[in-house]
C-alpha cells in the first residue's frame, strides 16, 4: 500500500497539517461493505426495470478491460489502476435510478473514495470517467474515462440477460443473448482497438445489433480515437468498422 503525504495550503507561520492519502487496491474496494451493496442494490434496481445485468460481473469486466486497454497502450502503472477503479464504480449510480446515473454515480463515488483516502486529484480522474460513460452525454475528454467508456460498451454477451423468459425477451434481450462471444483486443503497434463478436445469428441478426447499439459504436469510436487509435467493430469473422 502507497501513502502520499500532502500539506494543506495555509498563510503564514504556521505548521502545516499533513493529510494522508492512500493507493488503494482494487481488490480493497472490491471487498468494500457499501460497494457491494451499492452494487447489488443497482443490479436489482435494473433487474426490476427490465434491463440486462449492472452488478458485480459487469462491473469487474469493464474495470479489467479499461485496465488491460490504457496498460497495453502503454500508460503508467497507477493511470490503469484508476481506469480499473472507475470501471468498477462506473454504475453504481443505478442504486438511485437509470436516468442521469453517471452524475449520481461520480458523486456516490466521491464518498466512497474519499473515505477510503484516494487523492483528491485522483478522485476527480474517477468522478470524471464515471460521469461520461453514458451515451446521451458523455465524452471521453482523458485516457481514464476513454478507456471506461470502452469497457462498458465493449460488454454484450448472453450472461447479461436476466429476463427468464426467452418468449419475452425484447430486442435487447435478443441481441445480447446472440453474442456468444465479446473481445476487446488492443493492438499496439497498428494504433487500433478491435470489438470482436460473436453473434448467434438464430436468435438475432447482426443488422439487428447495428440497429440498437449505433450510439455506442459512435461512442466507442470516440473513446478509441481520444487514445489515438482505430476503432474496428469485426462480427463473426467481418470486419464492419
Amino acid at each position: 500500500m502507497q501513502r502520499n503525504h500532502v500539506n494543506a495550503g495555509v498563510e503564514g507561520d504556521e505548521e502545516l497539517p499533513v493529510i494522508v492519502y492512500r493507493h488503494f487496491t482494487i481488490d480493497e474496494l472490491r471487498r468494500d461493505a457499501e460497494v457491494v451493496a451499492f452494487l447489488r442494490s443497482a443490479n436489482a434496481n435494473m433487474k426490476a426495470m427490465g434491463y440486462t445485468e449492472h452488478g458485480q460481473r459487469h462491473a469487474g469486466l469493464v474495470g479489467n478491460i479499461a485496465q488491460r486497454v490504457l496498460e497495453y497502450l502503454g500508460y503508467d502503472e497507477r493511470t490503469y489502476q484508476l481506469a480499473n477503479i472507475a470501471g468498477y464504480l462506473h454504475d453504481i449510480g443505478n442504486t438511485v435510478h437509470r436516468e442521469n446515473h453517471a452524475l449520481s454515480g461520480s458523486l456516490i463515488a466521491w464518498s466512497i473514495l474519499k473515505r477510503m483516502g484516494m487523492a483528491p486529484a485522483e478522485c476527480a480522474l474517477v468522478m470524471n470517467a464515471i460521469g461520461n460513460h453514458e451515451e446521451e452525454r458523455g465524452l471521453a475528454t482523458t485516457p481514464i474515462s476513454a478507456a471506461v467508456i470502452i469497457g462498458d460498451k465493449a460488454d454484450v454477451h448472453r450472461s447479461r440477460v436476466q429476463n427468464p423468459s426467452m418468449q419475452d425477451f425484447d430486442i435487447h434481450d435478443r441481441v445480447n443473448y446472440a453474442a456468444t462471444r465479446s473481445f476487446v483486443r488492443v493492438k499496439p503497434e497498428e494504433k487500433a482497438i478491435a470489438l470482436e463478436l460473436e453473434i448467434d445469428t438464430h436468435y438475432a441478426a447482426v443488422i439487428e445489433y447495428f440497429e440498437i447499439f449505433l450510439s455506442r459504436m459512435t461512442m466507442m469510436r470516440q473513446a478509441c480515437e481520444f487514445l489515438g487509435c482505430k476503432y474496428q467493430l469485426v462480427i463473426n469473422e467481418t470486419q464492419f468498422a
